[in-house]
């Protein structure tokens, strides 16, 4: 199975067959709601009412597309063996020859993380399944068989890797689910409340509120502690995968490695323009390969940081030029004070 599988469609686990049945309640709620005699009857509260629902649940909608079907981005060509490269490796038996073919590779990328076992440090991180040289943050997804630019999770609510690529989309996903949940739980409380005092006349919109309202704080709860994580990890700029094993570098494992201050730690997520912030389009930083390292660790003095400038103006990862120019080497990212 490989990436043309993310286009199935949805994992039709337990979750998500209540998801899906939560927003066809919503939605039948509305219109049962509005056209019993027990609901509002002014004619300006239903239409701010349906306008707010149908906003809610547009965006709703629209950031849970883009979670399922915006494709996870892989390393590009520059990070795979050459042919030459390939053969000399596959040739070599010898574990530490092999090591040191994928070093001396790794000198032309803008490479910092490095593989660890058993405690000790060992090689460039490769994948011998996708024939790669893993970029910092990278790792091999078994699901989508393929490796993932800073792979957070595969999520199986959306059937998707959760990456560089649609990370932001996902954030947005779970902050709209959970206005989406309030908001259905804040307007059918009042007949939650009329249902409770034995005011609410017996309709098919009975079962509605009950469902909606049990069912919507229940999502809410959920998503509400489960945004927060991610909220905590763009904060500390790590991935959920890194918050359980922090990357290694050449000084050791750092958490605090790609971690460059709170404001810009956001930037690389939604975009330095704000204003897109709220919107489901693509305004991440950089292209995936290459993230800056805060300037307390020892790798941020690496001559290969000097490749920053140059890797940030080619985000399509062409192949015309080498990623190692002669520039200056002492660019460091300094941490701004939280």
């Amino acid at each position: 199975m490989g990436t043309d599988s993310l286009w199935i469609g949805p994992v039709m686990s337990l979750a998500d067959v209540v998801l899906r049945l939560f927003l066809v309640q919503a939605a039948m709620a509305v219109v049962q709601l509005f056209s019993v005699r027990v609901t509002l009857t002014n004619t300006f509260e239903k239409v701010v009412y349906l306008l707010v629902f149908h906003v809610c649940f547009l965006m709703f909608t629209w950031t849970y597309w883009k979670s399922i079907f915006t494709p996870p981005a892989s390393p590009c060509k520059k990070f795979q063996l050459s042919y030459s490269d390939k053969q000399r490796y596959e040739m070599e038996e010898r574990p530490d020859a092999q090591k040191q073919i994928l070093i001396e590779i790794a000198k032309k990328l803008p490479i910092f993380t490095r593989a660890q076992s058993g405690g000790r440090l060992t090689t460039i991180r490769f994948c011998d399944r996708c024939q790669v040289l893993k970029p910092d943050r990278c790792h091999h997804c078994s699901v989508c068989e393929t490796c993932v630019l800073k792979m957070d999770h595969h999520c199986p609510w959306v059937n998707n890797c959760v990456g560089f690529a649609n990370y932001k989309f996902f954030l947005l996903f779970l902050s709209y689910s959970m206005l989406y949940c309030i908001y259905i739980a804040a307007t059918v409380f009042q007949y939650f409340f009329k249902f409770w005092v034995g005011d609410l006349p017996n309709s098919p919109a009975k079962f509605h509120v009950l469902f909606l309202m049990f069912v919507a704080l229940m999502f809410f709860i959920s998503l509400m502690f489960l945004f927060g994580y991610h909220c905590w990890l763009v904060a500390k700029n790590r991935s959920t995968l890194e918050a359980f094993s922090a990357p290694v570098f050449g000084s050791g494992p750092d958490k605090n490695g790609f971690n460059v201050g709170i404001r810009k730690n956001l930037e690389q997520v939604f975009g330095e323009d704000r204003r897109l912030w709220l919107i489901p389009v693509f305004t991440s930083q950089g292209n995936g390969h290459y993230f800056p390292l805060k300037s307390s660790s020892s790798d941020s003095q690496n001559p290969l940081l000097s490749n920053e400038d140059m890797w940030e103006e080619s985000d399509d990862c062409s192949e015309e030029g080498s990623l190692v120019e002669d520039q200056d080497p002492s660019v460091t990212i300094e941490m701004e004070e939280e």
